[in-house]
C-alpha cells in the first residue's frame, strides 16, 4: 500500500484517488499520525500532500524527523516538498514571484520523469519556495520562476515536486506518480473494485451485526450503490426511505420511486415538501441551508425509525468529495455537505453506516457496476443532497423552485438531444438578480438564470464545457419563451478551481 500523509490541502484525497487509479491500495492519514501509521502499516511509499500553511510559521504542520529514517520512499507535493526541504536542513522562503496556474516545466530526465514530455505542463499553486537544498539533494526540474521545481535524493529515495502532479492540469502528472509508485516504491497493480466490494460488505456486517439499517435513498448514484451494497450485506434488515423534500428536479421523485419500488428492497416514499419549505423559509445563507436540510433529514429519519421500530443504524451515501469540502482532518472548509457538516450533533441511532466514505465518484460508479446495478443508475450525473435549494441563490420558495425545475429540464433535455458529449455535469441556477427586459413591447423585471456545464473525471477539478453557440441559443430561446419569471440567461465559464461546480 501507499500511505498519503495529509497536511490540510484541498487535493489530498485526490492524490489517493490517483494512486488507486493505478490499482494500488492507498490510505490517507493526518500528518500527526503519520509516523505511527507508517510503522504499523509498513507502506511501500509515502506521499506528503500540499497544504495552506507556510513551513516557517509557528503553527505550521510538521512531522517527526524519524519518518525520514524508516527507509520508506517519500514524495512531497507542494507544501510536502517544502516540509521535506525544511526538515532536512534546507531553507524555505517567501517566493519573489508567486505561481498559480498552468506552467511549463523543464526536467533533467530523472526516472521520475520517465516517458514525460520535455517540457511538460504542470499546475502550480504556491507563494513559498525552496531557496536552498538540503545536503544530498539535487534539482531535477525547473520553471521560469522556480529553479527548484522538483528535487531528489536518490540515495535515501526522498523526492519533491513543487507542483501538483495529482490534478488534471498537470498533463503528465499521472505518469510521474506512476513512476514513483511502481519504479521507486516497487508496487504492484493488485487492488480492484471487486476486492473493495467484498471488504465493504464484510465491514458492514461486522459493524451492523444483527441490527436494522435505515437508508436515505435519493435515487442518485451514491445512495443507489449504498442500497445495492447493503442489500447484499444484510438483506431484509435494510429499509430504504426516499424523502421527497420538494427540492428535486422535474419528475424526479416519480422516477426514483419507479426505479426502486419493485426492486425487492423495502422502499418507503415520504412527501415532506411542506416541512422542508417551512424549515427553509427566509434562509438565504448557503451554509445555513445545508445545515437546515441535513437536520430536517435526520428528524424525518428518526420519526420513520420510531414508526417501523428497532432501527439501529442510519446509512448514507457519503463519499470523499463530500468529506473534503466539509473539512477533513486539517483541511479548510469549502462548503458543508448536508450529510457531513450539515448533520446535527444528536442523532437517535447507534451509528452511521457510510461504506462509500473513502471513494471518489468514478470509483462509486465502478463499484455500482461490480454490484450489478444498471447503467442508467451508475451513469446518472451527480445531484446534490440539498437539491435545488443550493441552485437557488437567496431565499427558497415554491414559486422559485417551479421556475428552476422547468428551466433546468429544458437545458438538460436540449443538451442531451444535441448529442454533445463533453459534459459530465450540467444544470441551471436561479440567481437572485433581477434585470429589465422587454417582451412583446412590455417591460419585464425578472430573474437571471445561469447555465452551468463542466467536464471532469473526478469532480475534484473541472473545466467548463465548450457548448456550441447554436445549442446555447436554442436553450436560451426556449427558456425565455416557455418559463415565466426569467428574462435573461447567462453561461458560467469558470473552471474548478477557482470556482466549485455548484454555486452554493
Amino acid at each position: 500500500m501507499i500511505l498519503v500523509v495529509d497536511f490540510g490541502g484541498q487535493y489530498n484525497q485526490l492524490i489517493a484517488r490517483r494512486v488507486r487509479d493505478l490499482n494500488v491500495y492507498c490510505e490517507l492519514v493526518p500528518f500527526h499520525k503519520a509516523l505511527a501509521a507508517a510503522k504499523e502499516k509498513k507502506p511501500t511509499g509515502l506521499i506528503f500532500t500540499g497544504g495552506p500553511s507556510s513551513v516557517y510559521e509557528d503553527q505550521a504542520p510538521q512531522i517527526e524527523a524519524e519518518i525520514f529514517q524508516l527507509g520508506i520512499p517519500i514524495l512531497g507535493l507542494c507544501y510536502g516538498m517544502q516540509l521535506i526541504a525544511s526538515s532536512l536542513g534546507g531553507r524555505v522562503t517567501r517566493a519573489e514571484f508567486k505561481e498559480f496556474g498552468k506552467t511549463s516545466l523543464d526536467h533533467t530526465g530523472h526516472p521520475l520523469f520517465k516517458d514525460v514530455s520535455q517540457p511538460t505542463q504542470v499546475w502550480m499553486s504556491h507563494a513559498d519556495r525552496v531557496a536552498a537544498l538540503p545536503e544530498g539533494f539535487t534539482a531535477i526540474a525547473s520553471t521560469a520562476n522556480c529553479p527548484l521545481a522538483a528535487i531528489a535524493d536518490d540515495q535515501r529515495k526522498i523526492y519533491g515536486f513543487q507542483f501538483h502532479a495529482e490534478v488534471n492540469h498537470s498533463l503528465e502528472g499521472r505518469q510521474m506518480l506512476r513512476n514513483f509508485v511502481f519504479d521507486i516504491c516497487g508496487e504492484e497493480a493488485s487492488w480492484t473494485m471487486a476486492n473493495y466490494a467484498k471488504t465493504a460488505i464484510d465491514q458492514v456486517r461486522a459493524q451492523v451485526g444483527d441490527g436494522q439499517v435505515l437508508l436515505g435513498l435519493s435515487g442518485g448514484v451514491d445512495s443507489s450503490v449504498v442500497a445495492a451494497l447493503l442489500s447484499k450485506a444484510i438483506g431484509p434488515r435494510l429499509t430504504c426511505i426516499f424523502v421527497d423534500h420538494g427540492l428535486m428536479r422535474k419528475n424526479e421523485g416519480d422516477e426514483v420511486e419507479a426505479a426502486f419500488k419493485d426492486s425487492g428492497m423495502h422502499f418507503i416514499r415520504i412527501d415532506a415538501e411542506d416541512r422542508f419549505l417551512a424549515r427553509l423559509a427566509g434562509v438565504t445563507d448557503p451554509e445555513a441551508k445545508r445545515k437546515a436540510i441535513g437536520d430536517e433529514f435526520i428528524r424525518v429519519f428518526e420519526e420513520v425509525g420510531k414508526e417501523i421500530k428497532s432501527v439501529d443504524f442510519l446509512a448514507q451515501g457519503t463519499i470523499y468529495p463530500d468529506v473534503i469540502e466539509s473539512g477533513w482532518g486539517d483541511s479548510a472548509v469549502i462548503k458543508s455537505h448536508h450529510n457531513v457538516g450539515g448533520l446535527p450533533d444528536v442523532i437517535e441511532f447507534r451509528g452511521l453506516v457510510e461504506p462509500l466514505r473513502l471513494l471518489f465518484k468514478d470509483e462509486v460508479r465502478k463499484l455500482g457496476k461490480e454490484l450489478g446495478l444498471p447503467d442508467y443508475l451508475t451513469n446518472r450525473q451527480p445531484f446534490p443532497g440539498p437539491g435545488l435549494a443550493i441552485r437557488i441563490i437567496g431565499d427558497i420558495t415554491k414559486a422559485k423552485l417551479d421556475i428552476l425545475r422547468e428551466a433546468d429540464a429544458i437545458f438538460r433535455s436540449e443538451l442531451e438531444a444535441s448529442g454533445f458529449q463533453e459534459a459530465d455535469q450540467y444544470f441551471a441556477v436561479l440567481t437572485n438578480t433581477q434585470s429589465v427586459g422587454v417582451m412583446g413591447d412590455y417591460r419585464t423585471y425578472d430573474y437571471t438564470l445561469a447555465l452551468r456545464s463542466v467536464s471532469t473525471s473526478d469532480f475534484m477539478t473541472a473545466d467548463w464545457s465548450r457548448i456550441p453557440y447554436d445549442i446555447l441559443d436554442k436553450v436560451s430561446t426556449r427558456i425565455i419563451n416557455e418559463v415565466p419569471g426569467i428574462n435573461r440567461v447567462v453561461y458560467d465559464i469558470t473552471s474548478k478551481p477557482p470556482a466549485t461546480i455548484e454555486w452554493e
